[in-house]
């Protein structure tokens, strides 16, 4: 989501609350939570073997990573169905800002997803 468009109203946070209890009861959601703005993040990047540390803010960031959950499903349709439903609550409740909501599985090892 875009840097600094304020807090979400409350009908999202009650809808989330919903969304978030419901996969919980079912045993999907595993843990999740917003995350702060990157005014206070610190950032160490790695150049050519050397390894800098740069603290926020920083101007270029326009989308940063609004808050995260770990869910597991039972199939990969399982999973691209619920998080469109999780899309259309922001769409739904917060419609004037831009979201992008990504679905990625997490690796458990080198091999690639599937193998």
């Amino acid at each position: 989501m875009e840097e600094g468009v304020g807090t979400p109203p409350q009908a999202l946070f009650d809808a989330m609350d919903a969304h978030i209890g419901e996969r919980a009861a079912k045993g999907v959601f595993l843990d999740g939570g917003g995350l702060y703005g990157t005014e206070d993040a610190v950032n160490f990047v790695v150049r050519q073997g050397e390894v800098s540390r740069v603290d926020g803010p920083y101007a270029e960031a326009k989308e940063v990573v609004g808050g995260w959950s770990i869910l597991q499903y039972e199939s990969l349709e399982d999973a691209v169905a619920d998080q469109r439903e999780f899309a259309e609550l922001h769409a739904k409740y917060w419609p004037e800002v831009t979201v992008i909501s990504t679905l990625r599985q997490i690796s458990t090892g080198p091999e690639a997803p599937g193998d």
